[in-house]
């Protein structure tokens, strides 16, 4: 049965692309100032996509970076009083066929709830509106794992694949990601997989359930 998912959109909303780059720029550089936060991972309700009240009430937390591997970004939260951690990363390359459209910036989260007792949940922010009932992939490691699309976000299909894709993605160099807008328009994402399974590692130790 497909899951119902939604983002934590307040703390997305929070912390823009722009806060992401100079977070990531200052902590490759070894900037003396603090990180600045990042966009929040794709989170689950139990049933339904949570309240407007809800998400807000989760954006009253801001992410804090705890380590910078390779072009993953470790990052921990507290959004009512619950951890959340993940592993945060921007494409190396983005096409659209037809060339040039406009769009939001892409993320790809490796997250992690203990509260919910969820370890390495992977999904995307593909930074647009997919086109309903829409199918995309993630392919890794010479297998593609077919995606279930809701507004802009991508989770995996069938959840039995999660722990194997995970393991795929630590060994492997880049993943890629496809998708069709609400316009129709292709998307093909390239994420490097650089410094993953530092920055999962970091976080089993900073997360534990």
């Amino acid at each position: 049965m497909l899951r119902i998912l939604t983002f934590l959109v307040a703390i997305a909303a929070l912390c823009g692309a722009t806060s992401l780059a100079q977070a990531q720029g200052a902590a490759s550089k070894g900037a003396k100032d603090a990180p600045k936060p990042a966009p929040a991972p794709a989170a689950k309700p139990t049933a339904k996509p949570a309240e407007p009240a809800a998400a807000a009430a989760a954006g009253g937390a801001e992410p804090t970076l705890i380590g910078q591997y390779g072009t993953w970004g470790a990052y921990t939260a507290t959004p009512n009083g619950r951890k959340v951690c993940f592993a945060l990363a921007k494409p190396s390359s983005s096409k659209t066929n037809p060339p040039n459209r406009p769009r939001d910036p892409a993320y790809a989260f490796v997250s992690t709830r203990p509260a919910e007792k969820v370890v390495n949940e992977v999904s995307i922010m593909i930074g647009y509106a997919l086109k309903p009932g829409s199918e995309s992939s993630l392919e890794v490691g010479g297998t593609a794992y077919a995606m279930y699309t809701q507004g802009d976000g991508l989770w995996i299909k069938n959840a039995a694949e999660e722990e194997q894709m995970v393991a795929a993605m630590r060994k492997s160099a880049e993943v890629t990601v496809k998708g069709v807008s609400a316009k129709g328009t292709e998307t093909t994402d390239v994420f490097s997989l650089k410094g993953l399974s530092q920055a999962l590692d970091r976080l089993a130790q900073d997360c534990k359930r």
